[in-house]
């Protein structure tokens, strides 16, 4: 009964999700006063940091799913570890492609090896090793070996957030946080947008889980129809 709600109510939270996807947009581009030194290239703050929240909420939930699949060998949360590390993924990419786009304009270069992003490409590699060991490893102990795994690259993830504190970088300052300061009307489009990515983070991870069980039911099925020699 839980879980048709739950599918009743997708479609209805994936339109929320759209149109605040939609009005954080105009907000961000728009309504957001520009900056005074860097210009609208500024703009990129209000998916670059948003986008690196949704990663980390999402690596933290692989981190608890993985942890609980190790202690209690739940398929489930085996599903939700898979389910969050990949849509992870993608907002840590969107992360590494948006940064160099506005550090060209503001350092004069795309990259540099400063501490704040090589631990977030570190980060990013090992959440793809992470996934090309889910793919292409059959074994039965794989869901074992990516858990720890998983847990390993947990551990990057205080050392990507902290590193501007106790380290010297090139990387900025937090404006919130950290010393910096930011103008009200951006500070409440930068929290519109904070709270949007989490919603659509958290909705592609709902996706990818529910599909990711279905696509276990299917091989189970097909699983025990080879073990009966049923055609399929």
């Amino acid at each position: 009964m839980i879980a048709s709600e739950m599918k009743r109510a997708f479609p209805i939270l994936a339109v929320i999700t759209a149109l605040l996807l939609a009005y954080s947009t105009y907000q961000a581009l728009v309504v957001a006063p520009t900056e005074r030194t860097m210009g609208d290239v500024q703009r990129i703050f209000y998916y670059h940091v948003p986008s690196a929240w949704t990663a980390f909420c999402l690596f933290f939930v692989n981190l608890i799913a993985s942890i609980v699949y190790l202690v209690r060998k739940n398929p489930k949360a085996d599903a939700l570890a898979v389910s969050s590390a990949e849509v992870g993924v993608v907002f840590c990419t969107i992360v590494l492609i948006t940064g160099p786009i506005w550090a060209r304009p503001v350092w004069g270069i795309w990259w540099t090896w400063d501490v704040r992003l090589t631990s977030t490409l570190v980060l990013w590699l090992i959440y793809v090793s992470y996934l090309m060991l889910r793919r292409f490893s059959d074994s039965a102990q794989t869901p074992v070996l990516a858990a720890v795994l998983a847990i390993f690259g947990a551990l990057d993830v205080p050392l990507v957030y902290f590193s501007i504190w106790f380290f010297r970088t090139q990387h900025p300052q937090p404006v919130i946080g950290g010393g910096g300061s930011l103008d009200p009307r951006m500070l409440h489009v930068f929290l519109l947008n904070l709270f949007t990515f989490s919603c659509f983070g958290a909705m592609l991870c709902w996706a990818r889980y529910r599909l990711e069980l279905l696509q276990r039911e299917v091989e189970e099925v097909e699983s025990l129809q080879s073990l009966r020699g049923v055609p399929q």
